[in-house]
């Protein structure tokens, strides 16, 4: 309480000014970093809505400390926030982290270029194009160029002074025919720049330069009847024309543009990003992150759109999202949703790929689970020394108090999850007083015999909560109705959680940490809980009932439907003689107030 106060206090302090705010832990240690537009509103809604879901609670019930950082905009705040964010890593933002080093390819700012692949990026050593999200695709694009251009791949100095020194030999790759030698001056560098020009222009997006090059080249070579190599440089075009066609391409007047699309469930949110260049998508990348908060999507998608900007390093000006999010503190880059045209076909794209992501991962999470179930029921079978899986499993349980009310309750779990339409109650019916074992019988006997008469399917296991004596009458009740043998049947003794089997004198060993221990106790737990429960409203039933049948002159019909529709005598005492008289008549409601009056007095204790 004096922690909430001193929150309370600080709430009071903060100014209605933009800014971001720090939430800390009894450690000490930042959970949260948000944003406001108003301070001081956005941070006493944590504390004065009601409807907060069950982790906002938790983070709530964590804070004993707030900081705050007042800025002069909201997009300085985003920018804040976001930077805090990827910097302090708190338990309760959502941050992309997916542990990857993106490769990139350099074009590196020697003499006579080279074009290698790599994932570390050190400054000065050339023009790095990506980052690349697939290794396979930045694989394409450097055996494409490799195809169309001799690029040397040796690590030499080739200085003026080094190559007229005759410092260099040609390698295994002049041979090949896959570099033209600079290192024997064999290659003259105006030509190789002029590859390294077009190489640049690959790299971008855009091909028309290279294309135009290879056409004018090929064009040239036959009209001078070099028709071997107007063949190769046709080969050369054609591998272009085959690269440009295995690429998306929206509209060659869409220039750079960043498309973003968001589909979550409960757990989580699934983000693709498709960055397009010169008309064609030269990206792709979907990602899932966990949820933190319930967050909407659009507080999702807007940090997560400067951060995976940030990392592909992304220069576009425009960027399209399929849901509304704040203004991005990006100077230049406008944010919209496209409604038609070939802007809002790429929406649809992206849309496509992240809905194919959240089904994907939906699908694998419903496998997982599934064989998570077949894991625990074939780890049953193996325990309790069962010949099928156990796929249908029933519990049973008595409760009573002190041989009042007795009743029983029986759960049911399908593939080792709980069925609860299968769930059954019992008022026990032949047995008087305390009596466990024959309570114990009777449920047995009842069930099976209403399956059988219904021809419906029986279990594949039987589990009674208790020990040798529960388990015994069980037995009884199967042999009684011809079923001893048919279905498996166990006990859970409570003391020291023992299985017993039939037949044999000494509880059955299973591992205290197994899952077939647990799932019985589950089962065991569920079906004492559900039992409990009956057994209660039975007995609070019984009490009011008794109550009103004890005023003379009332009768139990007339106490029964009064309890029905009201539910309790305090309800009913509320009623007014109007609405008495409506329900039970005027002698009876008389009779009634006259009752609750006389309850009411002072000198009734």
């Amino acid at each position: 309480m004096a922690a909430q106060a001193h929150l309370q206090d600080q709430i009071r302090q903060l100014p209605h000014r933009p800014g971001i705010y720090k939430y800390f832990d009894a450690e000490d240690t930042i959970i949260y970093v948000g944003k406001a537009i108003d301070l001081r509103k956005r941070v006493s809604s944590y504390f004065t809505k009601q409807d907060h879901n069950k982790k906002t609670q938790q983070l709530v019930k964590n804070i004993r400390r707030i900081e705050f950082t007042i800025v002069d905009s909201e997009s300085d705040a985003f920018l804040l926030e976001n930077n805090l964010i990827k910097q302090l890593q708190p338990k309760y933002n959502i941050l992309l982290k997916d542990g990857k080093t993106y490769p990139y390819l350099l074009l590196t700012n020697e003499r006579f270029p080279r074009l290698i692949p790599t994932r570390n990026k050190k400054p000065g050593d050339g023009r790095y194009y990506g980052p690349y999200a697939n290794v396979t695709g930045m694989n394409l694009i450097l055996e494409l160029i490799r195809a169309l251009y001799p690029l040397r791949t040796c690590t030499y100095n080739l200085s003026p002074q080094n190559v007229e020194a005759g410092k260099f030999k040609v390698c295994l790759e002049y041979h090949l025919g896959n570099c033209k030698g600079p290192c024997e001056a064999l290659q003259d560098e105006e030509t190789y720049n002029q590859y390294i020009q077009q190489i640049r222009q690959i790299l971008n997006g855009d091909l028309r330069l290279p294309k135009q090059y290879f056409r004018e080249k090929m064009m040239q070579a036959a009209q001078e009847q070099q028709y071997e190599l107007a063949h190769q440089l046709k080969q050369k075009l054609d591998k272009l024309d085959e690269f440009q066609a295995k690429s998306t391409i929206v509209n060659a007047n869409l220039t750079n543009i960043d498309v973003f699309s968001i589909a979550s469930n409960e757990k989580s949110a699934f983000i693709n990003y498709l960055k397009v260049m010169n008309g064609s998508i030269i990206m792709t990348q979907s990602v899932e992150v966990q949820k933190k908060l319930d967050e909407p999507d659009d507080e999702i998608l807007a940090p997560l759109i400067m951060q995976m900007r940030e990392e592909f390093e992304s220069q576009s000006k425009e960027v399209l999202t399929n849901v509304a999010i704040p203004a991005l503190p990006l100077p230049g880059v406008t944010v919209s949703q496209p409604q038609i045209g070939d802007k809002r076909k790429l929406m649809e794209l992206s849309i496509k790929n992240v809905l194919y992501l959240r089904k994907e991962k939906e699908s694998m999470n419903d496998r997982s689970k599934d064989l998570n179930e077949v894991r625990i029921m074939e780890t049953m079978k193996k325990d309790l020394h069962l010949t099928e899986l156990p796929k249908h499993i029933e519990c049973f349980d008595n409760s009573n108090f002190q041989g009042d009310n007795p009743v029983a309750a029986m759960v049911c779990f399908r593939n080792a999850k709980a069925s609860k339409k299968d769930y059954r109650h019992f008022h026990i019916k032949t047995v008087v007083g305390p009596n466990d074992f024959d309570s114990m019988y009777e449920i047995v006997m009842r069930r099976y015999r209403r399956l059988l008469d219904e021809g419906a399917s029986l279990p594949q296991l039987i589990i009674v909560d208790g020990g040798k004596g529960q388990l015994g009458m069980g037995v009884k009740a199967l042999k009684d109705l011809g079923l001893w043998g048919q279905i498996p049947i166990i006990g859970i003794a409570k003391r020291l959680e023992e299985i017993y089997v039939p037949n044999d004198p000494l509880p059955l060993y299973i591992d205290k940490k197994s899952e077939t221990l647990r799932l019985i106790q589950r089962m065991r737990d569920e079906a004492h809980r559900f039992g409990i429960t009956f057994h209660r409203s039975r007995r609070d039933a019984a009490t009011l009932k008794t109550e009103l049948t004890d005023v003379k002159g009332l009768g139990p019909i007339t106490a029964d439907k009064l309890l029905t529709k009201f539910k309790s005598v305090k309800k009913i005492k509320e009623l007014t003689e109007a609405e008495l008289i409506a329900e039970v008549g005027k002698a009876k409601a008389r009779i009634l107030l006259d009752y609750f009056a006389e309850q009411d007095s002072p000198a009734v204790q």
